[in-house]
């Protein structure tokens, strides 16, 4: 499992055109990335269909070095949002590999990003959520009803459940797989202090916290074998009094390292508190002038493990600030997530200097909750838009996105949860 820099110096003019060596045999193109983002447009069976096909193909031919897809859950029983796709055998094996076929069509690596909600699960998608332990999310009682606790051999079965979806995306042609580490998912659950009150050998202490995400990334690395991709999206800090905090956060980092891990996205917050859509006001102004909000953890990380290949996704608009954050060689890899649902093919006019940045700003009222709602259906709304094969409506009034967010999405929840999937 060798990792390797990138063959050529990045430099402070063209960082972001240099080819990165994530690992021997795989080569990615140039240092601009796709952070996943959750299209909820899978067919009513959870199998991937033709709308996320059009939808990448519209992203294809953009000259994106690396694309991670949304969530792909790995228990049917546990559905984040509404439109999840479900991989927990071969049901859909030909629909994945055309899937990754359409992603990689124009030389980009593909990687899978695979979930499970946990108690982040909506109560009409989920009636009764688990988790780490019965403790409900803070403040979403009416969204989200509150989990029952795992037990020992229900979160063995889960860890096998990684394993098994990982090792049918790589199968179907994806580079590898990103395990979702973050924003107050399921693994983001066991590594929380507030989340995971246990006290047996999955809670108690941070090593123990810890262990389902290591025995996860084991797991995982033995169905895939050594030349697939084994990725992990991660919080720098959960941003709440008493939660995971950056100090723990690197040290599940540096156990990740030494499994063996070949690429970490640094990200932060949880829906709770949503540092990573940038409207969460413990967020500094000065911060968000940098752009990348969570550049100075990537730097901690960089300066303890100088050889883990890092991926930073939050706040990037310009290429000034991209390409001060590769040239310095504080990341090696710029993740973009929101501007590609409204400027699909910006990155490749980032590349060849016809544009200077995005022009994607978060949207505030001043309201954390409706701030936060706005962020997540907007662009959301302009993804189903291309899988429909028109092109994004980036001015339309927020509450317009917001109402047709509501109605379909109330409707599918409503049907799904009926369904008992």
């Amino acid at each position: 499992m060798t990792q390797t820099s990138s063959p050529a110096a990045p430099t402070e003019t063209g960082a972001l055109n240099q080819p990165f060596t994530l690992r021997d045999g795989i080569v990615i193109k140039n240092r601009l990335a796709k952070g996943a983002l959750s299209e909820s447009l899978a067919r009513r069976d959870h199998t991937p269909g033709t709308r996320i096909k059009t939808l990448y193909r519209r992203w294809s031919g953009n000259d994106l070095g690396l694309v991670i897809t949304g969530n792909v859950m790995v228990d049917r029983r546990a559905i984040g949002e509404p439109g999840n796709v479900v991989v927990e055998d071969d049901r859909a094996f030909d629909d994945l590999v055309e899937w990754a076929q359409i992603i990689k069509a124009d030389g980009a690596t593909a990687l899978a990003q695979i979930n499970h909600p946990g108690r982040q699960a909506p109560r009409t998608l989920t009636p009764q959520p688990v988790a780490p332990s019965a403790v409900a999310l803070p403040g979403m009682a009416r969204m989200f009803a509150e989990p029952r606790e795992l037990t020992h051999e229900e979160i063995l079965d889960i860890i096998r459940r990684f394993a098994l979806t990982a090792g049918v995306l790589v199968r179907a042609g994806f580079d590898g797989v990103q395990i979702h580490g973050a924003h107050g998912y399921l693994v983001s659950q066991f590594l929380s202090p507030l989340a995971n009150l246990r006290t047996d050998e999955w809670g108690g202490t941070p090593e123990k916290r810890r262990r389902f995400v290591l025995e996860i990334a084991r797991a995982i690395r033995a169905e895939i074998g050594s030349d697939a991709v084994l990725a992990i999206k991660l919080n720098s800090a959960d941003f709440q009094r008493g939660g995971f905090s950056e100090d723990e956060s690197l040290e599940v980092v540096r156990a990740l390292a030494a499994e063996g891990i070949d690429l970490l996205e640094i990200s932060g917050g949880t829906y709770s508190s949503a540092a990573m859509l940038g409207v969460d006001p413990s967020l500094k102004e000065s911060t968000r002038r940098r752009e990348a909000y969570f550049l100075d953890y990537a730097e901690r990380v960089r300066a303890e493990l100088p050889d883990l290949p890092l991926m930073l996704t939050g706040g990037f608009r310009s290429v000034e600030s991209m390409e001060d954050a590769v040239a310095s060689g504080a990341v090696d890899l710029v993740g973009l997530g929101r501007p590609l649902a409204v400027e699909p093919d910006v990155p490749g006019r980032l590349l060849d200097g016809s544009v200077t940045k995005s022009t994607v700003t978060p949207k505030r009222s001043g309201i954390k909750l409706i701030d936060n709602l706005t962020e997540l259906t907007a662009y959301t709304v302009q993804m189903w838009r291309m899988a429909d094969g028109r092109e994004p409506a980036p001015r339309r009034h927020p509450a317009i996105n917001v109402a047709q967010y509501l109605v379909r999405n109330g409707i599918d929840s409503v049907r799904v949860g009926r369904r008992g999937l």
